[in-house]
């Protein structure tokens, strides 16, 4: 190597050195500054599983960080949203209600569209290198919208429907195949009711399934023309509702409700957007062992849910340091664990030490999970804005 190029390595060596070193002072900071503090962390309520994790992170982060973690349980996180929206409007942009938020999809790119969001900071957490941005892009893309560092990835979410297999011999395999058993199974199937998550996402798995064109769904809804696009989804729901259980005059109110109903026989199909939810539910007793995990032949809606801190927390540290631990493959691991909650993990398991990555292989394969080859082609969200606009047609058609 000629001196110039010895020089040249010499200069990037330190320059490297040099910025990771203020990268490692300035997260000591945070640590230092996050010490004391309480986060108050705004996310679903609605299931007891993740109740239960949220308070085992709970237990860690004041353990390790003496940090606080407060979960404060929402129905729809929307509405804490448009709590953050209200105080900024009203200039108080400081000592924010919430210092971290469970989002994605049409409230992450709210948040981002309106200014309410803390950051970029994903970059500057230790464990975020670790995440799978090559193989798992929505985590760099929350539907359409870029992340830009804004949000740190949680979770990966497909879409996936459960049989109870005692009670059913075939399940379908695409929107109109199960046109064609609820046909065969009156009463026995149902979907919640929009603005619930769970139906939203069937009906957007619906109309991507039944769409002539898929286009116009990944541009903004107001360039389309949203009566012909969604014509053939309305068509189908007037075709499946009387078929349904209560004859589509009551929805349920979401995944909860679905396995409920599963469990007790008053239905036979349910629906995830968990690919272990149905192994999980297992493993705890919340379905019988005879519960299986299928997709439909032409893929499924899958996303990346992510952690989101408000623009006027006053205590970002602790929010960043909360985020930095649900990432790390301590937390991940424990997620992902159907016994505990089955949670996909965001990570790349070959940027882990062996010891950590120990933690994903030993766990135990779900009875009802399905593998990645038996998963299927995953199908892109559509774009956020169609999402208010799919919630208030159908409200509009079917709400009583």
């Amino acid at each position: 190597m000629t001196r110039h190029r010895w020089a040249l390595a010499a200069t990037l060596t330190a320059t490297l050195a040099t910025g990771t070193a203020l990268a490692e002072t300035n997260w000591t900071g945070t640590l230092e500054q996050a010490r004391g503090q309480t986060v108050y962390f705004h996310a679903w309520g609605g299931s007891e599983v993740i109740n239960d994790y949220l308070r085992w992170a709970a237990e860690r982060v004041e353990d390790e960080f003496e940090v606080t973690l407060e979960h404060v349980k929402v129905a729809e996180i929307g509405t804490t949203i448009s709590q953050i929206l209200s105080e900024k409007t009203a200039g108080r942009d400081s000592g924010g209600a919430a210092d971290l938020v469970w989002i994605n999809g049409e409230n992450f790119a709210a948040m981002k569209e309106n200014d309410l969001l803390f950051g970029p900071f994903t970059q500057d957490l230790p464990n975020y290198p670790l995440v799978d941005t090559d193989n798992k892009p929505t985590t760099l893309f929350d539907f359409t919208t870029p992340v830009d560092n804004l949000e740190a990835p949680w979770g990966m979410a497909q879409l996936v429907f459960m049989a109870d297999t005692a009670r059913v011999d075939a399940t379908p395999r695409s929107m109109l195949d199960l046109l064609d058993f609820a046909r065969d199974n009156p009463g026995r199937v149902t979907y919640p009711a929009p603005p619930a998550f769970h139906g939203t996402t069937f009906l957007k798995q619906a109309l991507l399934e039944l769409a002539a064109d898929r286009d116009p769904l990944y541009s903004p809804v107001d360039e389309a023309d949203f009566d012909t696009v969604t014509e053939p989804l309305w068509a189908y729901l007037d075709l499946l509702h009387p078929l349904m259980w209560r004859n589509g005059e009551t929805f349920t109110s979401g995944a909860p409700e679905m396995t409920q109903l599963l469990n007790d026989g008053e239905i036979v199909l349910s629906l995830s957007f968990n690919p272990n939810d149905a192994s999980n539910a297992i493993a705890n007793g919340e379905l019988p062992d005879t519960v299986r995990t299928y997709v439909h032949d032409a893929g499924s809606i899958g996303n990346t849910h992510f952690i989101g801190i408000p623009y006027n927390s006053d205590n970002t540290a602790a929010a960043q340091v909360v985020a930095n631990f649900l990432m790390s493959p301590e937390a991940q691991a424990h997620k992902a664990d159907t016994s505990i909650w089955g949670d996909p993990t965001v990570l790349a398991l070959d940027k882990l030490a062996e010891s950590d990555r120990a933690l994903f292989e030993q766990l135990p394969a779900g009875v009802a999970t399905l593998s990645a080859d038996e998963l299927g082609a995953v199908l892109r969200e559509p774009d956020a804005s169609w999402v208010p606009a799919l919630e208030r047609a159908w409200q509009q058609r079917y709400a009583r």
